[in-house]
């Protein structure tokens, strides 16, 4: 088994990428992201977790958390499990007109590789520890600028699934996260 992008320090703050299988496109409705954000305010208030920049898009989330529990794992598999059952059940209950094409993309890939009925997000978690104040900065800068790169918005924070807009001190955030000073300097 491969130790790449492993969370090896629990502790540690880490960038972490969590896609949903086979690249579907469930975050472009409202209701899937506010069951992201639903559930990072929980690990927030009860779990722990330390948010300092996130970003929702189409197909992935971005973050970039820290534990004080120290078990950062802990936090992606309940992360993980919770929104899945809260995806799918969202998905029935709602008029959802991709319904039956995400069931079966959802239904392959847990048959797949899991031999679970459904899988909503991929297994890898893309974790990379946060090292340095340059490489905190680059982290917060990329996940921030993932909707201009995509052409979704000209500004960071006009996107409103996004820590951008905290850093911008705006009053109309989704969810409070930890802004850090990301001014460092070379000497």
């Amino acid at each position: 088994m491969s130790t790449a992008y492993r969370i090896s320090e629990q502790d540690c703050a880490h960038f972490l990428t969590f896609q949903i299988v086979g690249w579907v496109d469930i975050f472009t409705r409202k209701i899937y992201k506010d069951i992201v954000i639903e559930s990072l305010l929980y690990c927030q208030q009860q779990k722990g977790l330390l948010l300092y920049a996130y970003v929702i898009m189409s197909n992935h989330i971005h973050l970039l958390v820290q534990s004080e529990t120290e078990n950062l794992s802990d936090f992606v598999r309940d992360f993980k499990h919770f929104t899945s059952s809260k995806m799918l059940k969202a998905m029935e209950d709602e008029n959802e007109s991709r319904r039956d094409w995400m069931k079966m993309v959802f239904e392959y890939h847990g048959k797949l590789k899991s031999k679970q009925t459904n899988q909503v997000w991929t297994h890898e978690n893309h974790a990379e520890l946060v090292y340095s104040p340059k490489f905190i900065e680059q982290k917060i800068n990329y996940i921030h600028d993932n909707p201009v790169r995509s052409g979704i918005v000209a500004n960071a924070e006009d996107y409103l699934y996004s820590s951008a807009r905290n850093y911008a001190e705006l009053d109309d955030c989704e969810i409070n996260v930890i802004v850090l000073d990301t001014t460092w300097k070379t000497y």
